[in-house]
């Protein structure tokens, strides 16, 4: 009954707001858009669209359609690309679902030599997820997924690729650069730079501070790498980054790096689907993830 052209004028409307936009997303007339809604809510029996002005909102059952949409049309479209591979003569595509900022850095040493021993294998990368990267598995969106969170779930396997320390850096001139071990209170009047996710995704915060009831003085949200160790470097503010990550800017950037305390430290895993843990370019795709992350910590 619902076909594939119905969950796309559903999305295409949720996206595009109105009737006339997106008809032209569809490239249809606005008549024929009208015609295809009221044919659909026809077969359905239920209203899936409400007027307001010149905008249309959604119905629960509208949105009961959207979120299959959303959920079909992404799968399909990913099927499609596997396919196209498979006719130009790849032995099939690998969909990687990247879920942290330090992840892209560690996926960028692991492409090359991964694709180098398998020629015949096509890669294709998301970090971008309509729901969340662990949805994006399960609903087959994406093949594996690299994260620092290990969230159990039937019919998933997690593996390890890497055990890292997270250090805090600061500039050569910094009041803390002389500091051997950093206590909680020292971050109090400090400015913390960090990638833009969630704080309690931060485990500065969950491993250090807020066990300690510390607060920096401002936490300041930066997504490029490179300007928030430049900000660093100029006494901008401290960050707190995986050790393998900044040991080979440390000495060109002159920053100092500290122990936090005890030691806070990470693991980067790889997520796989249990029926797909044997497909031969997903093992090649660990083993070389690991061998890279063993150079980074060695």
């Amino acid at each position: 009954m619902i076909e594939f052209s119905h969950l796309k004028i559903i999305q295409s409307l949720d996206q595009n707001g109105t009737l006339t936009e997106a008809a032209n997303a569809l490239c249809l007339s606005q008549p024929a858009l009208s015609h295809q809604i009221s044919y659909l809510e026809k077969k359905l029996g239920i209203p899936l669209w409400q007027k307001e002005g010149r905008t249309l909102r959604l119905t629960h059952a509208g949105k009961l359609l959207l979120d299959v949409a959303n959920q079909i049309l992404p799968a399909l479209s990913q099927a499609e690309h596997t396919l196209k591979a498979y006719s130009e003569g790849c032995q099939g595509i690998l969909r990687i679902g990247v879920e942290c900022y330090p992840c892209f850095e560690w996926l960028n040493a692991v492409i090359s030599p991964f694709m180098r021993q398998m020629p015949g294998v096509d890669i294709d990368i998301v970090h971008k997820f309509q729901f969340t990267g662990l949805e994006g598995l399960l609903n087959h969106h994406i093949d594996v997924l690299v994260t620092p969170d290990l969230i159990k779930k039937e019919k998933i396997y997690y593996e390890i690729l890497t055990e890292y320390q997270l250090v805090l850096l600061v500039s050569h001139d910094h009041d803390l650069s002389n500091c051997k071990r950093l206590k909680p209170e020292s971050l109090g009047k400090e400015t913390l730079l960090s990638f833009p996710v969630p704080r309690e995704r931060l485990d500065i915060f969950s491993q250090f501070l807020t066990p300690a009831h510390v607060e920096p003085a401002k936490l300041k949200q930066i997504e490029s790498l490179e300007i928030m160790l430049q900000m660093t470097a100029l006494n901008r503010g401290i960050c707190v980054l995986p050790e393998w990550l900044v040991d080979p800017r440390v000495n060109e950037m002159k920053l100092r790096k500290i122990k936090i305390g005890k030691g806070v430290y990470q693991k980067l895993y790889l997520a796989i689907r249990e029926a797909d843990r044997s497909i031969p370019y997903i093992q090649r795709f660990k083993s070389v993830g690991q061998s890279v992350a063993d150079n980074f910590n060695g």
